[in-house]
């Protein structure tokens, strides 16, 4: 019997790509720091996570890679994001891939949503993407092939209960995407949007994963097997090379036939 072992894409475009991340500390975050770092791109990351981060970082420069850099971020505060984008994009001498990722699917019924608490979901998944892009924007514009990556989720197409406004957010990352391209396009900035399923992070199989949940995962899915955070940084890597140069305005699925 012959055991396949996969082989998955170089980019050379990527080389020397400037990216900056949300959200990179760990989970599927996580996985796009370390990817494109091995891509040869020079990478920084924002999160609130200084331990988690700190440690990928070492860990990355340890292996030999250019260590990405680090700023922690609390991404509901328009004002100090946008000064830590604008410092990342001085420090790395300007900007070509943007990977809006961060969010948090925090449970929550329609009952005890307040307007505080709706205002504090909807920041966390939905505000802070597009704040970050409007301050990265001056420096994308003069990237020679720019790329925006917009993080979703099937949340919506699916759809997915006790989590109402995580829900409303992600639909409107889809929205918002299809506008940003249109908005962009005239400037040689492509914006695409991926829509992940039931992806098996650290923080999912702590929190959520109970057998009754992947017993639903793998009824539902057409693949019958998890889904690792690596399965969605692929569709990234490509998106964000010039290998998809002619692809943009689009949401792209990654859930093993979930939606």
């Amino acid at each position: 019997m012959t055991i396949r072992h996969p082989q998955y894409a170089h980019y050379p475009s990527l080389q020397g790509r400037k990216v900056l991340i949300t959200g990179g500390a760990t989970g599927i975050g996580e996985a796009f720091v370390t990817r494109f770092v091995e891509q040869g791109a020079q990478v920084a990351f924002f999160d609130i996570q200084d331990h988690p981060a700190q440690q990928l970082a070492t860990h990355l420069a340890a292996e030999g890679h250019e260590a990405p850099i680090y700023r922690h971020c609390d991404l509901t505060d328009v004002v100090t994001t946008q000064e830590a984008v604008e410092q990342v994009i001085h420090l790395m001498g300007g900007l070509d891939v943007l990977v809006n990722n961060a969010g948090n699917d925090q449970r929550h019924s329609i009952e005890e949503v307040t307007p505080e608490l709706w205002d504090r979901l909807m920041a966390v998944n939905l505000r802070h993407q597009f704040f970050i892009t409007q301050a990265a924007l001056p420096a994308l514009k003069q990237s020679a092939a720019a790329s925006i990556i917009n993080m979703s989720s099937i949340a919506w197409l699916i759809p997915s209960v006790s989590v109402p406004v995580y829900v409303t957010a992600k639909a409107g990352i889809v929205g918002w995407t299809r506008t940003l391209a249109h908005e962009v396009g005239k400037h040689n900035i492509r914006a695409n949007c991926i829509l992940p399923g039931a992806i098996i992070t650290e923080k999912q199989r702590r929190l959520v994963l109970t057998p009754e949940y992947r017993a639903e995962i793998l009824a539902n899915q057409a693949l019958k097997r998890l889904l690792v955070p690596d399965e969605v940084v692929r569709l990234a890597l490509f998106l964000a090379s010039d290998d998809s140069s002619g692809i943009t305005g689009q949401s792209h699925i990654v859930d093993g036939g979930w939606a």
